[in-house]
């Protein structure tokens, strides 16, 4: 059993290693190329667009969706705008409201209603697809307010070769509290140092299924909209791009909207884009690695497909580090093993670097302390997060279909804005928030353990688990999203 437990907890620091080794190549990579200067291209004609408005219950937002987008800076008789709702309350009424106003000044604007609500979102994309007339195709979700600049921007950018092109996420209420302020330092290194970099080394990237633009002979040369996963937009990324379409970035075109402001809503968007990660790993990896792709790209397209199995390794070495305590302390045979674990610190060196430079490119004002504050903020409340992330990852590879359940939005932009009252809330306490209490309370005694066998090396880690777990408990117990299921 303490072979099974030391082989276990060094291989799962190592893979961790590994994953943030490549963050430190992608930071690099970010940081080497930042100051280039990229020409600035005009959009010398106007070619044939459909928005897309993918909408399931969202009367907090849809108006104010509507009103963004019809502010969209473009030829009106070039521009389509589809709201696709499937929604069942009365966002259908406030959508109609909004359109019959729209059409008396001449906007092309229509809600689109499938017979039968099949496929989640991705369902409502590809019948919307089916019935667009534009050469291309912008999609932006109910939290998201396009700025009036953003078709002139995006698709001056485009050549033959290039399918679709990506813009930056920004935050409307990025300062509404803690919460959001730790969401945003995650997003914010993924939208500056992790998309700019496969995007610059030519590595694969991947449309991140709203605030992006597509050249719809793209989407249909790749097979169309699929819904046999829960991020269709990574999967039709992979296959686009396994077709020969090249993908641009915009790190300089942001594309503001809103950010959760309650865990059961954060965990409902992680759980999919986790559990969602690992069924697109489980349907393209294979294909990947069998095409005639260089070594390179398919190494970093491996690490991107399997990103989110980090929270995997982490929980599984968080929970086997307090058993290695003890047999550290009486087997010294395994000492060496243990110690061979220390490589973890390299990885975190690289993830370090990773958020150091990503921050400095990002925050409005950066400076040593706010990296030194926020940093370790957002470690300890991922760490609080691996559980229900492990989870989501590994009922994505082994293949468990569960319902698509939508992040509620709340219409919160302002600190004097509140949530309550929000009819898409309920109160639910799952067995899983329990199990995160329990967690807690797991590695308070492993700094228990700590200071029993004067053995301080993993103190400060089993601190931040124990406050990371305990924080997203007591969270936890707010109000619950409702599901959105076929």
């Amino acid at each position: 059993m303490s072979w099974i437990i030391v082989i276990g907890y060094v291989l799962a620091l190592l893979i961790i290693s590994i994953f943030s080794l490549e963050q430190l190549y992608l930071a690099l990579i970010y940081q080497k190329n930042k100051k280039q200067v990229k020409p600035e291209k005009q959009l010398n004609s106007y070619p044939s667009v459909t928005v897309q408005l993918p909408v399931y219950n969202e009367k907090y937002v849809v108006a104010r969706l509507i009103e963004a987008v019809c502010q969209l800076d473009y030829p009106k008789e070039q521009l389509e705008i589809q709201v696709l709702d499937d929604s069942n309350d009365e966002t259908t009424g406030i959508i109609d409201h909004e359109i019959a106003s729209l059409k008396e000044s001449g906007v092309n604007i229509h809600r689109i209603a499938r017979p039968k609500r099949k496929g989640f979102k991705a369902g409502a994309l590809q019948y919307g697809l089916e019935q667009a007339k534009g050469e291309f195709i912008a999609i932006f979700d109910a939290d998201f307010l396009p700025t009036p600049d953003f078709l002139k921007k995006t698709l001056s950018q485009f050549d033959q070769e290039i399918g679709m092109v990506q813009t930056r996420w920004g935050h409307i209420n990025e300062d509404y509290s803690l919460l959001t302020r730790m969401q945003a330092f995650g997003l914010n290194a993924h939208f500056s140092v992790e998309q700019s970099g496969r995007n610059i080394s030519g590595k694969f990237m991947n449309f991140n299924g709203t605030a992006g633009v597509w050249r719809k002979s793209c989407i249909e040369d790749a097979g169309g909209w699929q819904h046999d996963t829960l991020t269709e937009d990574l999967d039709l990324s992979y296959r686009a791009q396994l077709n020969g379409w090249k993908f641009l970035y915009l790190e300089d075109v942001t594309s503001p909207a809103e950010l959760p402001v309650l865990v059961p809503a954060i965990k409902s968007q992680q759980y999919r884009w986790n559990k969602g990660a690992a069924e697109t790993a489980r349907k393209n990896l294979g294909i990947v690695l069998l095409s005639k792709l260089s070594l390179s790209v398919k190494w970093h397209a491996l690490l991107h497909l399997l990103n989110s199995s980090v929270f995997l390794f982490l929980i599984i070495g968080a929970v086997l580090s307090i058993p290695m305590l003890y047999i550290k302390s009486s087997s010294p045979e395994f000492r060496l093993l243990f110690n061979l674990a220390s490589i973890f610190i390299i990885g975190f060196v690289g993830m370090s670097v990773f958020y150091w430079i990503a921050t400095k490119a990002t925050a409005k004002d950066f400076s040593v302390a706010y990296y030194a504050k926020n940093f370790p903020l957002f470690l300890t409340f991922s760490m609080g997060m691996s559980l229900h992330n492990a989870i989501a990852v590994t009922e994505g590879y082994l293949g468990i279909k569960t319902p698509f359940v939508r992040t509620p939005k709340f219409n919160i932009v302002k600190k004097s804005d509140s949530w309550k009252g929000n009819t898409y809330l309920k109160h639910k306490v799952s067995f899983l928030t329990v199990l995160e209490g329990l967690m807690a309370l797991y590695f308070a005694f492993g700094i228990v353990s700590a200071i029993w066998l004067k053995d301080f090396g993993l103190i400060l880690f089993h601190g931040m688990l124990m406050i990371g777990f305990a924080s997203v408990f007591i969270l936890s117990l707010k109000k619950s999203p409702n599901a959105a299921a076929e």
